[in-house]
């Protein structure tokens, strides 16, 4: 995705306020062997971008004085309660160099999943992201869980997911396995079950 930014020298928040009035957003891009940049982008364009998921979990190709480097946004910072970006936070990525950060999780299967289908669960999504490590051009834009053949009871691990080619699970994470969905049946269908079980057969003849 291509984000158009604008140099900027003003800094201060009399200087930001006054970029915001103009429809403009302060932003900055930092990392790798570059100095610490300020820039400017449009407010509107912004918004509408920060609505994609693919924006906060992908590469994006940031121009700048019509030359163009790879980043990844690292901070956006809202108003309290209106709707408007203050300021935004831009890292150059270095190609040669690992990334650590967080890419979502898409579940698949959830309503024709078995569990939930024939089981009666509910799925409970525990994690919505997962920080991972990898290099730049190995970076998913999301990764998928296929809940088809889940089991009523089981929770699932990180490590139980189905990581892509040369992506690994940031260190704390593998040290600590949290649970990121479980699978349960809630109490309501599990006393239907048992009523239905201990109900005599109709017609069946009582017991002497």
């Amino acid at each position: 995705m291509k984000v158009v930014a604008f140099e900027r020298s003003l800094q201060g928040t009399g200087a930001s306020r006054r970029l915001r009035n103009s429809g403009k957003t302060p932003a900055i891009v930092y990392g790798a062997t570059g100095e610490p940049q300020l820039i400017e982008l449009d407010h509107n364009a912004l918004f509408h971008a920060l609505k994609k998921e693919a924006f906060h979990s992908s590469i994006l190709d940031l121009e700048i004085a019509g030359k163009n480097e790879p980043v990844l946004l690292r901070d956006v910072q809202y108003h309290p309660w209106k709707q408007i970006i203050l300021h935004v936070d831009f890292q150059r990525v270095d190609p040669s160099k690992k990334l650590h950060t967080k890419v979502p999780l898409h579940f698949m299967n959830q309503e024709t999943s078995k569990a939930v289908k024939f089981g009666g669960a509910v799925l409970t999504h525990v994690m919505n992201e997962v920080e991972i490590a990898c290099l730049p051009s190995n970076l998913p834009e999301f990764i998928e869980v296929d809940l088809a053949e889940v089991e009523i009871g089981k929770s699932l691990h990180v490590k139980d997911l189905q990581l892509p080619h040369g992506v690994e699970l940031a260190q704390h994470l593998e040290q600590e396995n949290p649970v990121f969905l479980s699978v349960t049946v809630p109490a309501g269908v599990v006393a239907e079950e048992s009523d239905a079980a201990a109900a005599p057969a109709e017609g069946a003849a009582p017991a002497a």
